[in-house]
């Protein structure tokens, strides 16, 4: 049957291969390809732990939570127009509210976390390590670390993008910016 496959033509009309039209889309998606880049950093990460004992593991970690305040690059952009989950997180953050804070957390979080956030981050990471601006143990953990489901660095890089964002943190540079 002429037409069928991949070869053939779209059967939209336009004379154009069916592989080559109406969007059809091959290979690996951004958040299989994300998932793949963390999978194989994440592994060269382990290598450079190798002999870290426990106490200074923690020591870097502790470290990667306020990673966000180093770099710009470290915080997760934030969409223009703010969902409900990440208002009450902002709000939140505005008037210093522990509870309010605790509950809005993890629906915001949940609502941004994506393979491809987590991946822009380990990417800022990794150009960070690579302009010696932090140390390769602190930038494996905070690799390893993106890895987990529930990640700190990406927690605080949201939190720190949104306190920024409301004028209770300043930015990497020292800039103090309120916007409403």
């Amino acid at each position: 049957m002429k037409g069928s496959g991949r070869n053939g033509s779209c059967p939209c009309g336009s004379g154009r291969k069916a592989k080559r039209c109406c969007g059809t889309r091959r290979g690996p998606g951004s958040a299989e390809l994300a998932k793949a880049f963390l999978a194989e950093e994440r592994r060269k990460a382990v290598s450079v732990l190798l002999g870290v004992d426990r106490e200074k593991f923690d020591e870097l970690f502790e470290e990667v939570v306020d990673l966000p305040t180093l770099d710009v690059s470290l915080q997760v952009d934030l969409p223009r127009l703010l969902s409900p989950q990440l208002e009450r997180l902002r709000v939140a953050i505005e008037v210093d509210h522990d509870e309010a804070f605790e509950a809005a957390v993890d629906p915001a979080l949940e609502q941004l976390d994506t393979p491809e956030r987590r991946a822009a981050l380990a990417r800022a990471v990794l150009s960070l390590r690579e302009a010696g601006r932090i140390d390769a143990r602190l930038a494996a953990v905070a690799i390893i670390d993106l890895w987990t489901r529930r990640s700190a660095l990406f927690q605080s890089s949201v939190v720190q993008g949104l306190a920024v964002s409301v004028g209770a943190a300043r930015t990497p540079s020292g800039l103090l910016v309120v916007s409403r």
